[in-house]
């Protein structure tokens, strides 16, 4: 992934054809509700075996015995920190940061595209493995309940994550990873047949205002916005987004829709990434 620029307005993009195709650590169980599980646990040493305590562990703390995951080949950025690449990346938080220097409060914003295959998911996760690297508590969470690919970037399964979190209220299989100590990950979660509705109905901006308490970054990867409304709805509630685009293949009319559709939902559009690859 080449990034070529970060621009402010919505200009026509240089490498798109008009008309062409469209393509922290985790919040742990309260400090109160410990002593009591960690009794019963130790109260039952003497009448199960190991295979059995190691199994009521993981259910009953979560993250007791998930190994840190590892960020995969599909990000060069944690692999190669000193190549052009990485460099880009690091400047595109830069100019994220320069934009939200008098904020207040937690920095949280979507990654979004108008088409398939521009790097969105991949971008989402570099952004997220760069501000953790300055030591600030950072929480990635797929949001694309459509096509989920966080867990593949980081060598995991589906299991429970964002769509489990959104019905319980609260977060729940938050992952560490390894070599960023800042860094959460939330992924898609077994994805329900209706992720717009779950996302509509006041239950995701209710987890989102408690999760910027915890955390001072979080950056949320999202489905395509020329075939789903998910992306939208999560501008929406953000308030804040990053668009992508990858030359010739984003068309110059799928760009200005989605624009139109973010200026709309009255997002804040930070800028825009031009991919090549």
């Amino acid at each position: 992934m080449d990034i070529e620029r970060l621009f402010e307005d919505d200009r026509p993009v240089p490498g798109m054809r008009p008309g062409g195709r469209t393509a922290a650590k985790a919040p742990l169980a309260p400090v109160e509700a410990l002593p009591a599980q960690e009794q019963g646990l130790a109260e039952s040493l003497d009448r199960e075996n190991v295979e059995d305590i190691d199994h009521r562990v993981a259910s009953e703390f979560p993250l007791a015995l998930v190994e840190p995951l590892r960020p995969g080949p599909q990000l060069p950025s944690a692999h190669d920190a000193g190549s052009p690449h990485s460099e880009r990346i690091r400047l595109l938080r830069t100019e994220i940061l320069l934009r939200h220097s008098a904020q207040h409060g937690a920095v949280a914003f979507a990654v979004v595209g108008a088409s398939a295959a521009e790097g969105r998911s991949q971008l989402a996760a570099e952004l997220a493995l760069s501000f953790a690297q300055l030591g600030r508590s950072t929480l990635l969470i797929d949001a694309d309940m459509r096509h989920p690919r966080q867990h593949v970037f980081f060598g995991t399964e589906l299991r429970e994550g964002l769509a489990q979190a959104i019905v319980r209220g609260h977060a729940t299989s938050l992952f560490a990873v390894a070599g960023y100590p800042a860094l959460t990950l939330m992924t898609a979660g077994i994805c329900p047949s209706n992720p717009i509705e779950l996302l509509s109905d006041g239950r995701f901006e209710s987890l989102m205002l408690s999760l910027r308490n915890s955390y001072e970054f979080i950056i949320v990867d999202t489905p395509r916005c020329d075939a789903y409304a998910d992306g939208l709805v999560i501008a929406t509630v953000l308030g804040h987004v990053l668009t992508v685009h990858r030359a010739k293949v984003t068309s110059y009319k799928a760009a200005r829709a989605m624009l139109r559709q973010l200026v709309s939902a009255r997002a804040d559009i930070l800028g825009g990434v031009l991919n090549h690859f």
